[in-house]
């Protein structure tokens, strides 16, 4: 028996449900950029067992399709009931909708099996689902029809419905790093540092790094750091809003170095506050630092 929410608070649960190839995995993806925590294809019956106690910090986004283990119709259709009546919990069924002539297409472009008729046809799968599907369709309370719409059009319209009042965030991580072990993975936009003057040949601030108040200092005191800085700040302002609009939820900007010690770390943390001061939902990492500090390899003594 699932008990109430502790403490007060709601827990915002969405049900996305849909047939196979309407975009309902490409929804549940929006909404984790959206900051929900999602799980994708949960046994009906650990529903209850995930709910009970309090409320979860973020909104929670369940996948349920007919790929389920224990999926049924009446399983679904109780599980909405029992979920619509339970004190503190605020349900919304999310139903990625699509016409049957587009699914249709859409299997035989990819290619791929129907996964309620593997060894026939899509076509029969496609009416299967959309048969069994049939009563859960219309206890949707948010009903987008992918028919006619492209990823980022669906995109769009389920932040719509469901993002924030004060809309989707982008989070940005600046990160620094050493040419010599190559480019992080996932990085968007990378930037050289190594033209800047090296704070490695100064001895005092050799074993320091360029979180170091004088090692900045002396990154700052090169006569190309102003104009460098300015341009990769004002790109940086101008990008932003642009991958806000087209549905991005992360962007990585990376600075390197020889050492990945002194000079990327520097520009890492003085875009990060420049932009952290602006407003902007900013992380930072230092990927050789955090390796030193972790012991994961010996420090490197060549020249930053």
């Amino acid at each position: 028996m699932m008990t109430d929410s502790i403490g007060g608070r709601q827990a915002q649960v969405i049900l996305v449900t849909g047939p196979s190839g309407a975009g309902r995995s490409t929804a549940i993806n929006v909404l984790e950029d959206l900051q929900f925590e999602t799980i994708d294809n949960l046994p009906l019956n650990l529903l209850p067992r995930l709910l009970d106690g309090p409320a979860p910090n973020r909104p929670l986004a369940l996948g349920i399709d007919t790929r389920n283990r224990d999926f049924s119709t009446a399983g679904l259709l109780d599980m909405i009931d029992r979920l619509s009546r339970r004190p503190g919990t605020e349900l919304t069924v999310l139903y990625i909708d699509c016409r049957e002539d587009v699914l249709l297409r859409r299997f035989s472009e990819t290619r791929r099996r129907h996964p309620m008729a593997p060894a026939e046809s899509p076509g029969i799968g496609i009416a299967r689902e959309l048969s069994l599907l049939s009563d859960i369709r219309g206890r949707a309370d948010i009903l987008v029809d992918t028919s006619d719409l492209n990823v980022h059009q669906l995109r769009a319209e389920i932040e719509r419905w469901l993002a924030p009042a004060s809309g989707p965030a982008l989070a940005v991580t600046v990160q620094s790093f050493s040419y010599k072990r190559g480019l992080p993975r996932g990085i968007d936009m990378v930037f050289d540092c190594r033209f800047l003057a090296n704070p490695y040949w100064q001895p005092d601030l050799r074993d320091l790094d360029g979180r170091d108040a004088a090692v900045a200092a002396h990154v700052r005191a090169d006569a190309r750091f102003a104009p460098f800085f300015e341009r990769v700040l004002d790109l940086t302002q101008l990008l932003l809003p642009a991958y806000r609009e087209e549905g991005k939820a992360h962007l990585s900007i990376g600075f390197g170095c020889t050492g990945g010690q002194h000079r990327s770390v520097a520009l890492a943390e003085a875009l990060a506050m420049a932009l952290a001061e602006q407003g902007q939902q900013v992380s930072i990492r230092h990927r050789e630092l955090e390796e030193r500090l972790q012991g994961g390899r010996v420090a490197d003594k060549r020249p930053d």
